[in-house]
């Protein structure tokens, strides 16, 4: 009887060891400064960051593409600036998506789907777009007039940047190196499908 207690004893303070390793290993891992974990997120923290049916809390429709306002923007982990800075932007125009607002702050959605916090500030509702970056080095042609029989502007390569003129829902018309035309709107990353630009 005794021999079992003691056998008992040694596998209880071994499970108590594992638990405390493992509590340890946790709380190592979720202090580390690339990671999420013991953070509170900002869907943790209030409600109204999510989108509410189609208008975020500034009034603004969700989601909604801007571009940036300078050459230089931190985008960071969460809603302030004593988030650490997941990467720096450094292509002033750049077209973002805002996906959720936060007081000033507006959780942004880049090209190639990543998401972060930039300052409201920071932004600018001037229209931009991407020409199809997830055709990579492909060419998308520029016609002079929003018809694809028109006569060719350019030929522009996938992930060039330019200024939105307007859209009509089919067609933007685009200004970028020296060149301007009409680009077809799906072939844009800024614009939404269908949507009209002034």
């Amino acid at each position: 009887m005794a021999g079992r207690s003691k056998r008992f004893g040694s596998i209880a303070l071994g499970l108590a060891c594992l638990a405390v390793a493992g509590g340890v290993a946790w709380s190592l891992f979720a202090n580390r400064p690339d990671s999420f974990a013991g953070q509170d997120t900002p869907g943790n923290t209030t409600a109204s960051i999510e989108p509410a049916g189609n208008t975020g809390p500034s009034g603004l429709p969700l989601p909604r593409f801007v571009s940036l306002k300078a050459e230089k923007v931190n985008v960071r982990r969460g809603p302030s600036s004593d988030h650490p800075v997941a990467w720096v932007f450094q292509r002033k125009g750049m077209p973002v998506e805002i996906v959720a607002e936060f007081e000033n702050w507006r959780r942004i959605r880049d090209s190639e789907g990543e998401e972060g916090w930039i300052l409201q500030s920071m932004l600018t509702g001037k229209r931009t777009a991407i020409v199809a970056p997830w055709r990579g080095h492909k060419t998308t042609p520029m016609h002079s007039a929003p018809n694809k029989d028109a006569s060719l502007s350019a030929m522009l390569t996938g992930g060039v940047m330019g200024e939105v003129g307007h859209c009509d829902g089919k067609w933007c018309k685009l200004s970028t190196g020296g060149y301007e035309g009409f680009v077809e709107q799906a072939g844009l990353w800024g614009v939404y499908p269908g949507e009209l630009v002034d």
